[in-house]
C-alpha cells in the first residue's frame, strides 16, 4: 500500500463577494471529489475554508500513487484465425500464448489482460487542480489576462499546492503554483513560509483567521466585551453576521454612538439604514427600546485612536439626517393623495403601470375577502394603498423599506390599524424563513399581490424556465403556498387561479387555457416542494394526497398528517399494496364505472368485502365531511382482512362477463371512495401482492 500524504490547495485572489463564497466552497469540494474518483484516488476527509481573499481545500491523506489495475483489452474475434491473433499479440508486445479467449454477447474474442501500473498522484494533481479552478461556477466571471484567457470571479494572485512536502507544479492564467501564501492586506506579510502543521498559525500571526467559525466566535466575543456592564443588548442578526464573517479576515467589533434626536424616526428606518447600508448591528435597552448605539465590525486588530469609530459615526449621522429629511417631506402628503402617481410608475412594459397592478390586486382581494367572509372595505382600502409608498422619498432612497413605510405612513395618516398592518406586512414572506403576515387582511393582501404578478406574467408568456426567473415567480408562488397553509386560509387555490387568469385573459389575447393550466402546474410543483422539502413529508405521501379531491391547502395538510400517522399502523402498507393492484386491474380492464349488483356476488369473500366496504365507507364519508381524516383513514385500514381474503379466493377476471363487470364495479367503487381522501396506490411499499 502506498504512503498517504496531506494536500493543501489555496487559491489566493482579490476580494470575492461575500455571498458567493459558501456556494463556491461546496462546488470546489464536489468538483475535487469527482475528479479524484475519475482518477481512482480516494481523497479521504476534506476540509474547506475561505476568507474574502482565499479559497482553501485540505485533504488529510491522499495516496502517493494510484492503485495498480488490470485492464481487459479485446482483440479480433476468434473466428478471424491464428494470423489475426498474432497481429494483436505483436501490437501489444506479448506472445500468442499470453492471450486469452473471452466470451462476449457478440461471440468469442481474443483478449489480453494488461496490468496497468498506477501513476504518481502528484502528477495527477497537477492535472486535477487547475481543472478545479477552471470549473468552479460563479454568477459572474472576469478576464484579467486578456480576452480568451481563463476566467475567474476575481484576478488570481497566488496559488498554493503542497502535497506532502513537495509543490504540485502547474500554472493557471500565468500564476505558478508554489508553497508561499499571503497574509492580511494590511496586517500581514506578502509572502509567508509555512508547512502543513503551521499553516493556520502562520496565517493568524499575519492577520488572517482562516476558520469562518473562529471569525464568528471572535465577533461574538468582541460584542459581548463591548456591551459588558452597559445594560444594553445586541440585536442579533444571523444573516448580517454571516455576511460579515465572509467580508473579513480579522474581524474586530467596535461600538459607536449616534444623536438621540434620531430616535424620533421609526425604528424600522434606523435599523434598515444601519443594517442594509452600513452593515452595522443595532443595540437595544433591556426593555427592548432602540439605544443610540451601533456595532460595526472592522477588518483590523484594533482602533486604538478611535479613528474608525469616528468615521463610522460621521457616515451614519449623514445617512440618518437624510432619512429624517425624507420622513418629514413624505409626511406633508397622505398616502391616499399620492395614489394617482402610480399611473406613471411602470411595473412591466406589457403589463402596464403600478396603477394597473393595483387594480388587479384590488379585484383579487375582493374575491378572497368574499370567500372568507371578511370586511371588504378594509381589504380593498389596504389593496388600494399597498403600493403607494413607491411614490415616497424614503422608499426611493431605501427600497428595502417597501411595504414597511406604506404601513407606517398609513398609521400616521390615521388609516385603520387593520389597513396599516396589512400594508406593512404584504411583501411577506420573501423566503421560506420569513414569517407570514400577522393578520388575515395582510395574508390575503400578500396572496392577492403575488397571484396578480403570477397571473399577469403567465398571461403574457413570461414563464420561468431553467434558472431564468426575472420576476421571482417561483418565490411568489412559494409565498402564496406558505401563506395559505400557515395562515389556515380555506381558499380554493385552483379556483383563485382560474378566475384570476380569466380576468387576465380579458386584457391579453394570448392568455388562454394553456397559460392557466401552466400556472396551475407551476403551483402544484411549489406545493410538492413546500410539503416535501420544507415540511418534511415523504414524496409518495404528498403524491397520494394530491391525487385526492382536496380543495384548500389547510385541508391538504390535514390529510398529510393523517396519512403519515396511519402509515405507521400494521394494516396500512399491505392495504396500500392491494390498492396499487386494484388500480392496475381497473386500468387493464378499461373500467368506466358501474354499480354493484348484489345478486351477482357469487363467492363468500366478495359478499363479505361488499358488506364490510359498505359499512366502513359510510363511516368514512361521515368522518371526511367533518375533516376527521385520521379516523377516516384508520377506518379504511380495517378493510385489509376483507381485501386480502378477496384477492386470495376470488378471480376478478371471471369467465362470465356480467360477474367480471360486477367484480370490477366492486373494486372500482372501493378505489374511488378511498382515493377521494388519498390515493393509496401512490404509496411506495415493500409488500408484494400476487
Amino acid at each position: 500500500m502506498s504512503a498517504r500524504l496531506p494536500l493543501l490547495f489555496e487559491i489566493g485572489v482579490e476580494e470575492i463577494p461575500h455571498w458567493m463564497i459558501r456556494p463556491a466552497l461546496g462546488e470546489m469540494e464536489r468538483i475535487f471529489r469527482e475528479l479524484c474518483e475519475a482518477n481512482r484516488i480516494e481523497p479521504g476527509a476534506l476540509r474547506l475554508d475561505a476568507t474574502p481573499r482565499r479559497l482553501v481545500l485540505r485533504a488529510e491523506a491522499l495516496p502517493e500513487r494510484q492503485p495498480d489495475r488490470e485492464e481487459l483489452v479485446l482483440g479480433p474475434p476468434k473466428s478471424a484465425g491464428e494470423g489475426a491473433a498474432q497481429g494483436f499479440a505483436r501490437k501489444n508486445g506479448v506472445t500468442v500464448a499470453e492471450l486469452s479467449v473471452e466470451i462476449t454477447p457478440k461471440g468469442e474474442y481474443f483478449a489480453l489482460r494488461k496490468k496497468m501500473e498506477g501513476r504518481a498522484v502528484r502528477e495527477i494533481l497537477a492535472e486535477i487542480l487547475p481543472e478545479v479552478i477552471r470549473r468552479i461556477p460563479w454568477p459572474k466571471t472576469m478576464y484579467w489576462t486578456g480576452k480568451g484567457g481563463p476566467t475567474f470571479i476575481r484576478p488570481i494572485r497566488w496559488i498554493v499546492a503542497l502535497f506532502g512536502d513537495q509543490v504540485v507544479e502547474f500554472s493557471f492564467a500565468g500564476v505558478q503554483a508554489g508553497a508561499l501564501t499571503s497574509g492580511h492586506r494590511r496586517l500581514g506579510a506578502k509572502e509567508i513560509v509555512f508547512d502543513h502543521a503551521t499553516y493556520e498559525e502562520r496565517l493568524e500571526k499575519n492577520g488572517v483567521i482562516l476558520s469562518a467559525a473562529k471569525r464568528r466566535q471572535r465577533i461574538e466575543a468582541g460584542v459581548k466585551k463591548l456591551l459588558k456592564g452597559s445594560g444594553l443588548e445586541w440585536v442579533r442578526d444571523e444573516a448580517l453576521l454571516e455576511d460579515i464573517v465572509y467580508l473579513t479576515e480579522f474581524p474586530t467589533p467596535v461600538m459607536g454612538r449616534f444623536d438621540e434626536r434620531f430616535l424620533e424616526l421609526p425604528r424600522e428606518v434606523l435599523t434598515t439604514v444601519m443594517r442594509h447600508h452600513q452593515r452595522y448591528f443595532t443595540v437595544q435597552t433591556a426593555e427592548g427600546g432602540l439605544a443610540p448605539r451601533f456595532l460595526a465590525v472592522m477588518n483590523m486588530k484594533a482602533d486604538r485612536k478611535g479613528y474608525v469609530v469616528k468615521g463610522n459615526e460621521r457616515v451614519l449621522e449623514a445617512r440618518f439626517t437624510d432619512a429624517q429629511f425624507f420622513w418629514q417631506v413624505d409626511r406633508q402628503k397622505t398616502l391616499a393623495s399620492r395614489l394617482d402617481g402610480l399611473r406613471h410608475v411602470t411595473f412591466q412594459a406589457k403589463l402596464g403601470s403600478y396603477w394597473e397592478k393595483t387594480l388587479g390586486i384590488v379585484e383579487g382581494v375582493k374575491r378572497l375577502a368574499g370567500w372568507l367572509g371578511l370586511d371588504a372595505g378594509i381589504a380593498e382600502r389596504a389593496a388600494w394603498l399597498c403600493k403607494v409608498d413607491l411614490m415616497t422619498e424614503m422608499v426611493k432612497e431605501f427600497p428595502e423599506l417597501q411595504g414597511v413605510m406604506g404601513g407606517l405612513y398609513a398609521r400616521a395618516d390615521g388609516e385603520p390599524e387593520e389597513v396599516a398592518a396589512a400594508i406593512y406586512d404584504h411583501y411577506l414572506p420573501q423566503s421560506m424563513e420569513d414569517p407570514i403576515p400577522r393578520t388575515v387582511y395582510g395574508q390575503i393582501l400578500s396572496v392577492a399581490d403575488k397571484l396578480d404578478t403570477l397571473e399577469g406574467c403567465f398571461g403574457i408568456g413570461l414563464i420561468p424556465s431553467g434558472s431564468k426567473d426575472p420576476f421571482a415567480l417561483r418565490r411568489a408562488a412559494q409565498g402564496v403556498v406558505k401563506v395559505l397553509v400557515e395562515g389556515r386560509l380555506r381558499i380554493d387555490l385552483k379556483q383563485a387561479v382560474e378566475e384570476g387568469m380569466k380576468a387576465t385573459g380579458a386584457l391579453f389575447a394570448e392568455c388562454g387555457d394553456g397559460q392557466t393550466q401552466a400556472l396551475w402546474e407551476f403551483f402544484l410543483d411549489r406545493i410538492r416542494y413546500y410539503f416535501r422539502d420544507v415540511r418534511g413529508f415523504a414524496y409518495d405521501e404528498v403524491n397520494a394526497v394530491l391525487a385526492g379531491d382536496w380543495r384548500t391547502l389547510p385541508d391538504l395538510e390535514s390529510r398529510l398528517y393523517a396519512l403519515k400517522l396511519v402509515r405507521q399502523t400494521e394494516n396500512f402498507e399491505p392495504l396500500a399494496a392491494s390498492f396499487k393492484r386494484i388500480r392496475n386491474i381497473l386500468r387493464q380492464a378499461g373500467w368506466q364505472g358501474g354499480e354493484v349488483r348484489a345478486e351477482l356476488l357469487e363467492a363468500a369473500e366478495e359478499r363479505a368485502l361488499h358488506e364490510e366496504a359498505s359499512r366502513v365507507l359510510a363511516d368514512v364519508r361521515r368522518l371526511r365531511a367533518s375533516d376527521d381524516y385520521l379516523q377516516a383513514l384508520a377506518a379504511i385500514a380495517t378493510l385489509r382482512p376483507a381485501v386480502d381474503a378477496f384477492f386470495d379466493r376470488v378471480l376478478v377476471n371471471a369467465p362470465d362477463e356480467a360477474v367480471r363487470a360486477n367484480r370490477l364495479a366492486l373494486l372500482g367503487g372501493l378505489f374511488h371512495e378511498v382515493s377521494s381522501i388519498a390515493d393509496f396506490s401512490e404509496i411506495v411499499t415493500t409488500t408484494t401482492t400476487g
